[in-house]
């Protein structure tokens, strides 16, 4: 049976049996298990939320029979004060929260696709997208450009001074981070589900011809001035960087180039 047969029927299975709690009364797919079930394939997971009576919130979350009873578990993990991540025995992986009728206005969630709900409980937006979501790109791009130029001075300074890591850190996250966070000004999105809490989720797929580049300005640990040089360039390509730090930052990427020759 393919994932995609196996993970709706897992959730056939909680279904049935969450429809047999009294306290239960609705059940919720996130993700590519939500609406997004053009998305599911092999490597998918279960997300989902449990909504059930006020009083009856700290018993499911303490006591998760009731999950097992969809498939026997083999690992929980307790991630939030709302779920768990988890595995089913058969290798299922998946992640939920359970809240309480009274809380369901005050979910911060994506829109959702309804599994199951009691039939006396009717909530306008109990699937509807709400919440404040994080802001994943920045629309002050002054900022982030000379933010990523100065993490590309910093970190080369500290990988010619032998501090590999730390300027690894600053090249190819604090940079690349920076860059990323305005790639939305510069590059068309392609028309696809955008995961609203995570910027490099689907990233290859919204930005095509930017992520042609990635193997470039993410070249590893050894390779920082080819990194450096790939986020220098993009960046001198696209906005207004100033030919002073320009200039500094090439130095350093010179002489780090000529320490791997």
């Amino acid at each position: 049976m393919e994932m995609k047969d196996r993970l709706l029927n897992r959730l056939d299975s909680m279904k049935s049996v969450i429809s047999k709690h009294q306290e239960a009364l609705a059940l919720i797919g996130l993700g590519s298990v939500g609406v997004e079930l053009s998305r599911l394939d092999r490597y998918s997971d279960i997300d989902f939320f449990l909504i059930v009576e006020d009083e009856a919130k700290i018993k499911y979350i303490e006591d998760l029979s009731w999950l097992s009873l969809a498939h026997p578990i083999s690992y929980t993990f307790r991630n939030t004060k709302d779920g768990y991540k988890f595995f089913f025995s058969d290798g299922i992986y998946g992640e939920f929260a359970v809240f309480g009728r009274s809380e369901v206005d005050f979910i911060v969630q994506a829109e959702g696709r309804l599994i199951w709900k009691k039939e006396s409980f009717n909530h306008p937006s109990l699937t509807h997208a709400k919440g404040k979501f994080p802001k994943l790109e920045d629309d002050n791009i002054d900022f982030r450009v000379n933010e990523a130029l100065t993490n590309l001075y910093v970190g080369l300074c500290r990988v010619l001074r032998g501090e590999q890591l730390s300027g690894y850190r600053f090249i190819e996250t604090y940079a690349f981070n920076n860059l990323i966070q305005i790639i939305d000004t510069q590059e068309i999105k392609q028309p696809i589900h955008q995961d609203l809490f995570n910027l490099e989720r689907r990233f290859e797929f919204l930005y095509p011809k930017f992520s042609n580049l990635l193997k470039e300005m993410l070249s590893g640990y050894e390779n920082l001035h080819h990194s450096a040089y790939a986020i220098l360039s993009y960046l001198d390509q696209h906005f207004e960087v100033h030919p002073f730090i320009k200039k500094e930052i090439m130095t350093l990427i010179e002489l780090l180039a000529s320490d791997k020759s």
